[in-house]
């Protein structure tokens, strides 16, 4: 990917770390560029990805709490309780990239992930990982969300999950699907 990000980070609520606003910046930046390389956003009419063909590529990270991603969660997804990550997209879908039509000095506008800091956390010590691995997971995640992928559907799902492994692997983060040492498999706990 040769676009500039223009990535706003804001806290909004909650205990959030400078360290972790620089690695979250890392993450989404090393998920644009392997969507790019697999094929996002793909432009039959250029063979080559819309994030290829930008010189800008803006996104938004909210890092909040709880009590606001459950009010967007109730609000936009139908689900009234917290959850650990949102993804806003601004494209309707990865699908139509070669009839997009975008001014060339004109900024991709990807859309909005918003990441709630206590169900990280909690999920983390469940999980028995580093909260920051967690995070930079989430952001990976909220990221190829924003440039079409799913999980909705068998298929789509291990391939969004590989390309997370893939992402994350090259960020030093064991696979985030990896079963919890201790845990049953079948069941989860």
């Amino acid at each position: 990917m040769t676009a500039q990000l223009d990535l706003d980070v804001v806290i909004e609520a909650g205990d959030w770390r400078d360290d972790e606003l620089v690695a979250i910046r890392s993450a989404v930046e090393a998920a644009l560029n392997a969507a790019a390389h697999d094929g996002a956003l793909w432009d039959e009419d250029d063979e080559k990805s819309l994030l290829d063909q930008v010189t800008v590529i803006e996104i938004s990270v909210t890092l909040s709490d709880d009590a606001s991603v459950r009010v967007l969660n109730r609000d936009y997804r139908g689900k009234d309780a917290p959850t650990n990550v949102l993804s806003f997209a601004a494209l309707e879908s990865d699908e139509g990239a070669s009839e997009f039509d975008l001014a060339p000095d004109m900024p991709l506008m990807l859309g909005d992930i918003i990441i709630a800091r206590e169900t990280c956390q909690r999920e983390a010590d469940d999980q028995k990982k580093p909260l920051l691995h967690h995070l930079l997971h989430l952001s990976v995640h909220g990221t190829l969300h924003l440039v079409g992928y799913d999980h909705m559907v068998d298929d789509e799902a291990e391939h969004m999950e590989q390309l997370e492994r893939h992402i994350l692997a090259g960020m030093g983060i064991d696979d985030p699907y990896a079963p919890i040492e201790d845990q049953d498999v079948e069941t989860g706990q």
